[in-house]
């Protein structure tokens, strides 16, 4: 079955457009003013609130039906985008502003969606979206990472989420996890006596150029092919770059990731398969 996201985005705009928070309130109380009725929300809105709702009434009829008509409007047609404004907000630093440079419309609908987070999840839901054709096309850029020994389930969850990070467009935290998951695969690989030396000496926190240190020194002794190490240190400098220079392109994600991968399967092709897990699935 062929997966249509266009028709998806279109779909769920559609379902914006019908189901915004605040826009059907609005056109009760359009609806109400209207037909003379604005008494019948009394015991649904808080006493100020309806007092202030009466008093504008009251002032000019007309202008208010107009304005609770247009603001519904107005929450209907910005939806998208106030979503989006929501989601961005939980994830920039924002600037303290005063809530009266908000617009009305965007007040109301935020109080009205408080309980319901609808905002947050269409604008989850349109993100999601946008991410499956550019996730799909760098995931065709990967094969499957095949190793013949065990490591571990933590180094499994590291490179599980390196790819993801990579599918996904986060292309500096790719390249940090790619760190990850190797120190995590070395430390469970050196034999015991080294691994041991390797705690005391770096205090029981050895970073990955630490580790590729040691084992460039001790390559017979840990039995890790000889062309491990070029390979792993090439991650190991996007990595760093990535910690303390600056974000990366999503060129140099994957090729961090794809050596990541190749120096695991260097490091793990020896010993007897078991428990092999794909992570590419």
């Amino acid at each position: 079955m062929a997966i249509d996201i266009g028709r998806l985005e279109s779909e769920l705009m559609r379902m914006s457009s019908e189901g915004a928070p605040g826009w059907e309130f609005c056109n009760a109380i359009s609806a109400l003013a209207a037909s003379g009725r604005i008494q019948q929300v009394k015991g649904v809105l808080p006493p100020v609130v309806y007092a202030e709702l009466c008093e504008r009434f009251e002032q000019a009829p007309a202008d208010f039906v107009a304005g609770w008509r247009m603001l519904g409007r107005e929450m209907q047609q910005g939806f998208v985008h106030h979503a989006r404004q929501r989601l961005t907000c939980l994830t920039r630093l924002q600037q303290a502003t005063d809530e009266a440079d908000t617009p009305a419309w965007q007040q109301i609908q935020l109080a009205l969606d408080g309980q319901q987070n609808e905002l947050l999840r269409a604008a989850f839901v349109l993100e999601l979206l946008e991410l499956v054709e550019p996730a799909v096309a760098r995931a065709t850029h990967l094969r499957e990472c095949i190793v013949s020994s065990s490591c571990s389930e933590e180094a499994d969850r590291y490179l599980d989420e390196a790819t993801r990070c990579y599918f996904y467009g986060l292309f500096t935290a790719c390249a940090v996890m790619c760190r990850s998951v190797l120190e995590e695969a070395i430390k469970q690989k050196l034999p015991a006596s080294l691994a041991r030396q390797v705690a005391s000496r770096y205090r029981n926190a050895p970073t990955l150029g630490n580790l590729l240190h040691e084992v460039n020194n001790n390559l017979r002794l840990t039995g890790i092919d000889a062309a491990f190490p070029a390979l792993a240190n090439r991650v190991n400098d996007v990595g760093r770059k990535a910690v303390h220079q600056k974000l990366l392109l999503q060129e140099e994600a994957r090729e961090c990731l794809q050596n990541a991968r190749a120096a695991l399967e260097l490091l793990l092709r020896d010993g007897k398969a078991k428990g092999v897990r794909r992570t590419d699935n």
